[in-house]
């Protein structure tokens, strides 16, 4: 059997497949000691090892096989996949909406490239109604691609250069921009945009997908065409990110991209607004605001560009026993601001008084905020609290750590001027800061439970 039937296999796999007469795109049974399986072999990425057979079963999962427990296999059909995703031209319709789709390298579309196992974005117009055809009833997009990067790459010259992109793209008169951006850091790039890109008068919205399309729970598709409709037809002009609200298909959120977080790794809702309630729930009939006040949609071009940033701020997690030759490092590397994440309302160990004092004397501008995530940094509250601000730090009050981060460095990339710094970070742009949470801003249930039991057995679908 010619080896172009065995794309990527070697080794014991490839001797297996061949034993056995089993090309890969076959239908095949594979008789195991753990039981019986039946899918359609996959091609295997260069760089994986010889010691597994992939199928894809019924239930349109990949599964991996060992080689070892195989003690018989049997092709019972054949036909050759082509995962590329078929491009159609997008058509035009008179009425719709015109929004822009600007590309980071996130994965909202995508196909499976087997001889690498890399997922390749689709992201022309055509590959995306190829895709998913029901984004030509919602609006009438065209794409950009800025750049692609992996999200976790995702550095201050690109928010610079999408916050530019994007005062051009209002100037040119769309009614609204969606952002494809990878899900990791795609709150950091929200809280950037924010005070980037002020007052805009259509919506900017983020959005990425936990799931890559080819798998059957794919978020992809859907949080697309939620965010178009945002883009599109919504009342919203904010910076905001749109993704699953619930763990099933049935609406999403859009959160305020200064109060928004990633808070599970592989869940597809993940995104949580921490501190507040979300902006709105949408679906693909249209936008269902949840708070009264919002940036509402105009007419105008007007916006105010704010491209800047100073790369050297950092981002310190306080934990216990913590040593000051980590201030002092930050301090002795140029850097000229530090976000603390501190302990209960804001406190850190006093070993590190003399290197904050330190960091203070060389002109670092410091501010304190609290890894509870919810609540707020009240410095005045215990003697820690009052010495480290003796000491030059300021409590940035319920500023999430990522987002104090971003704003620090949005400051500093305009003035070193510690009153006008510490002006610009604690004069809210858009609910960075809040007066108060809302008594449903902080909800975090325990499992197991009875009357929490009760509640999610009347919820979960």
């Amino acid at each position: 059997m010619a080896d172009d039937f065995f794309q990527g296999y070697k080794g014991t796999a490839l001797e297996i497949l061949k034993k056995f007469n089993v090309r890969v795109w076959g239908q095949a049974e594979v008789k195991t000691s753990r039981g019986m399986f039946s899918g359609i072999v996959l091609p295997r990425a260069e760089n994986d090892d010889d010691r597994h057979i992939v199928l894809k079963i019924i239930t349109g999962y990949n599964v991996g096989i060992d080689v070892a427990s195989i003690t018989d296999m049997k092709e019972t059909g054949y036909k050759k996949a082509n995962y590329k995703i078929p491009e159609k031209e997008f058509p035009y319709t008179e009425g719709l909406p015109k929004v822009k789709l600007i590309g980071t390298g996130g994965t909202i579309a995508s196909r499976l490239d087997y001889r690498t196992g890399a997922v390749i974005p689709a992201f022309s117009p055509g590959e995306l109604y190829g895709a998913v055809p029901e984004l030509a009833r919602i609006c009438n997009l065209t794409t950009e691609k800025v750049f692609a990067v992996f999200s976790e790459n995702m550095a201050p010259d690109n928010y610079r250069k999408l916050a530019i992109a994007i005062g051009k793209e209002i100037e040119s008169g769309v009614d609204g921009i969606v952002i494809g951006h990878g899900t990791d850091t795609l709150h950091h790039t929200a809280a950037a945009l924010t005070f980037m890109v002020q007052n805009p008068p259509v919506p900017i919205v983020l959005v990425g997908s936990q799931r890559s399309s080819d798998r059957p729970s794919s978020d992809a598709a859907l949080n697309l065409m939620h965010a178009t409709t945002a883009a599109g037809h919504g009342d919203i002009a904010e910076v905001m990110v749109c993704m699953f609200g619930p763990t099933s298909d049935e609406y999403g959120f859009l959160h305020r991209g200064t109060r928004v977080r990633k808070m599970h790794s592989s869940y597809r809702s993940t995104f949580r607004t921490l501190g507040d309630i979300p902006l709105a729930k949408v679906t693909r009939k249209g936008v269902e605001p949840i708070k009264k006040v919002y940036n509402h949609r105009r007419k105008d071009r007007n916006v105010n560009i704010l491209p800047f940033f100073e790369e050297k701020v950092a981002i310190v997690y306080y934990y216990p026993n913590m040593q000051p030759d980590i201030i002092d490092a930050l301090v002795s590397n140029n850097y000229k601001g530090i976000i603390i994440a501190g302990t209960g309302l804001g406190h850190v160990n006093k070993p590190l008084y003399p290197a904050i004092e330190r960091a203070h004397a060389a002109g670092v501008h410091m501010y304190m905020t609290v890894q509870t995530l919810w609540g707020y940094a009240h410095m005045f509250v215990y003697d820690t609290g009052r010495d480290l601000m003796a000491k030059g730090i300021i409590p940035a009050a319920n500023m999430l750590p990522e987002v104090a981060y971003i704003k620090l460095g949005w400051a500093l990339g305009q003035t070193t001027d510690h009153e006008e710094v510490k002006r610009m970070m604690l004069a809210p742009v858009n609910d960075e800061i809040t007066a108060r949470e809302p008594y449903n801003g902080y909800l975090i249930y325990q499992g197991g439970v009875p009357e929490v039991e009760d509640f999610i057995r009347k919820v979960r679908k």
